[in-house]
């Protein structure tokens, strides 16, 4: 057994726990970390990415289980089940058809390093306009969205295609920037991350399925408890922390941390292989 590899592999699944639910981007955290740690070829981490984000999802579905249970049980009887389900049927509309359009080209020319890190940089920037701006909040709770807002959430979160930018940074931010409550644009964004990355996650492991291999299990179920872990507890300290809290916090990382990486692929202080 390869104890440098499972340790490697907990190490991304934490990234991706931490950070899939953070308005910091888990993509480009993966995408970094992944290359700074020389870990396994892009076709099994492609595979070994979906098994830890299956676990950051779990954690969500687990966190909010009472909500979901009521949710699914509610449908066709109780309008708010019903409410939410179209909803997120909608917000996940916008990703789907455009991911599918444009994801080919985008993963080849912007799933590298430095385009990630300039756009953390650009995300960084917006979070810092939504915050400057006067946040009147119409939308206090997930239960008050309507389908018109759900479509505009979805395109919010279409912004994410661009790896660096965040799935759950676009659809948070704008949220703010339509009226949700931080609570309700939080929430909402965790509830959206349950299709949106279940139905990519499905997806992505059948056209990847010839690459599946038993020998490769033990890794896969490293990250994805250590994904599970991580998304749970940043999941728990997000909801707490936005009570009384903005997200410029999240923008001066964003901003340290892309201007980072591009230094040291200018100095060659690390060697980006892929930048």
């Amino acid at each position: 057994m390869d104890y440098l590899l499972l340790l490697k592999a907990a190490i991304l699944g934490i990234v991706e726990g931490a950070t899939e639910f953070l308005p910091i981007s888990s993509t480009g955290h993966l995408i970094l970390a992944g290359d700074l740690l020389g870990f396994l070829d892009h076709d099994k981490r492609s595979l070994f990415e979906i098994a830890i984000q299956l676990g950051a999802i779990l954690a969500v579905v687990w966190e909010y289980r009472t909500r979901f249970v009521q949710t699914f049980a509610g449908i066709g009887r109780d309008p708010l089940a019903n409410r939410l389900i179209i909803n997120l049927a909608i917000a996940f509309l916008p990703l789907a058809i455009l991911g599918l359009t444009f994801g080919s080209a985008i993963k080849a020319s912007l799933f590298k390093p430095v385009p990630v890190a300039i756009a953390f940089i650009v995300g960084a920037f917006i979070i810092l306009w939504a915050e400057k701006r006067k946040h009147a909040v119409t939308i206090d709770t997930v239960d008050d969205i309507r389908p018109k807002d759900a479509l505009k959430l979805g395109f919010a979160q279409a912004v994410a295609l661009i790896p660096g930018m965040s799935r759950s940074g676009s659809t948070i931010i704008g949220g703010l920037f339509f009226g949700l409550s931080r609570k309700a644009a939080a929430e909402f964004s965790f509830f959206l991350a349950v299709p949106t990355l279940g139905i990519a996650s499905i997806y992505s492991m059948y056209k990847e399925r010839a690459l599946l291999n038993t020998d490769d299990v033990g890794i896969w179920a490293m990250g994805f408890i250590f994904a599970f872990i991580s998304a749970m507890i940043a999941v728990r300290a997000l909801i707490k922390y936005v009570s009384n809290h903005d997200f410029t916090i999240f923008a001066w990382y964003r901003i340290a941390f892309g201007v980072i990486v591009l230094l040291t692929a200018h100095t060659g202080l690390v060697n980006w292989t892929v930048s």
